[in-house]
């Protein structure tokens, strides 16, 4: 995904805390691990040449913790992380039933984060779902307030509308960060409109699941129900692109050139 990610022309990969619980057959509510986390992210950052930005939930733990997620993610090779400001268990940003620790408790782990950062160009973003739970106005104090204790980016999760996302901006004089997530509660704004209202980031965090798990369950019925997957044959990415992607062609070409291995001419 994050080389097809690549090859489409973006500019950066996200791994989404969301997405990583379902491919792990878990809901979104915190039990995912930092070592599960780590793990993905460093594959992912060995996939690609592309920044890697890394969803750490509420940072696994306290302070400490917190600090030792930056290390382990740095380590990993992310190029930045967002930490969110709900208490555990955590539930999806865009579910009702959040429940948020203290902004002071926020600020500490803020500044647990930022000294913990050996690299100090590593992204550290914030998150407040504070718009859901106590309405604009506090998640644009708690904003203002994470910043004072060292985050670079602000993500205000579950805006309501396009006016929220101009009344943020207008609010924050800080690089800002939006979502755009399917079927959640805000709405699905285009890119140039986010520009226009002065957002720097945007992710997509569940769009390539949704994508991909529609099309396997359509085909997974298709199969079950006919008995062959020969019709769904022009939907699929065929064996000659996925080649592509994985670049089997320079591997080949290095192998061969170390040990004089020859590939067989594949007929796809």
């Amino acid at each position: 995904m994050a080389k097809a990610v690549e090859d489409a022309g973006f500019d950066g990969v996200y791994l989404s805390g969301g997405a990583l619980a379902a491919d792990l057959g878990m809901p979104d509510v915190g039990l995912t691990t930092l070592g599960e986390v780590t793990d993905r992210a460093r594959r992912l950052a060995t996939a690609t040449r592309l920044p890697l930005l890394v969803d750490a939930d509420t940072g696994f733990g306290e302070p400490l913790n917190v600090a030792r997620t930056v290390q382990e993610l740095e380590r990993a090779g992310v190029a930045g992380l967002h930490l969110e400001d709900q208490e555990n268990p955590k539930r999806c940003g865009h579910l009702g039933g959040k429940r948020l620790v203290d902004a002071a408790d926020m600020e500490r782990k803020l500044r647990a984060a930022a000294a913990a950062r050996s690299d100090p160009e590593l992204l550290l973003v914030a998150r407040t779902d504070a718009r859901a739970v106590h309405g604009l106005d506090s998640a644009i104090e708690r904003a203002r307030a994470y910043l004072a204790a060292g985050a670079d980016t602000i993500f205000p999760e579950a805006l309501a509308d396009e006016q929220e996302f101009r009344a943020f901006r207008q609010a924050i004089d800080a690089p800002l960060m939006a979502n755009m997530t399917e079927f959640g509660r805000s709405p699905l704004l285009d890119l140039g409109t986010l520009e226009r209202l002065g957002y720097d980031l945007v992710i997509y965090p569940v769009t390539t699941l949704r994508l991909a798990m529609g099309a396997i369950e359509r085909g997974l019925r298709a199969i079950h129900d006919e008995g062959t997957q020969a019709r769904l044959v022009p939907e699929m990415q065929t064996r000659a692109r996925l080649y592509e992607l994985l670049r089997y062609g320079e591997h080949e070409a290095f192998d061969a050139s170390i040990a004089g291995f020859e590939a067989d001419a594949d007929p796809d």
